[in-house]
């Protein structure tokens, strides 16, 4: 099955701790169905010194799951994404304002 979000997407988070705020996603996981967004879902770890890292806590964007994402279309909008065949070639598309993506 093709995958909705990508990497690369600029999404929106629908619910939980992080609602409201938008971010690109970094890297997406379709085994179990999370992505992690740039500045979203933040946790400090831990980290322990080594020759070349001063150590510390460190933030880091944790995965979230893609059911609580939605992608910005091209009027900053959350929208659902569909699919379509556009000649030979299948294409996603904002279900808001029907534009490919």
């Amino acid at each position: 099955m093709a995958a909705k979000l990508k990497k690369g997407d600029k999404v929106v988070v629908l619910t939980g701790k992080d609602k409201g705020k938008e971010g690109e996603i970094t890297s997406v996981d379709p085994s179990s169905n999370k992505a992690v967004v740039d500045g979203v879902n933040i946790a400090i770890r831990h980290t322990k010194q080594t020759q070349n890292d001063q150590g510390g806590r460190q933030p880091k964007a944790m995965p979230i799951n893609l059911s609580n994402l939605a992608l910005i279309d091209s009027n900053g909008k959350p929208t659902r994404v569909g699919f379509r065949m556009d000649g030979d070639t299948k294409v996603r598309f904002a279900k808001t304002t029907g534009d490919a993506i």
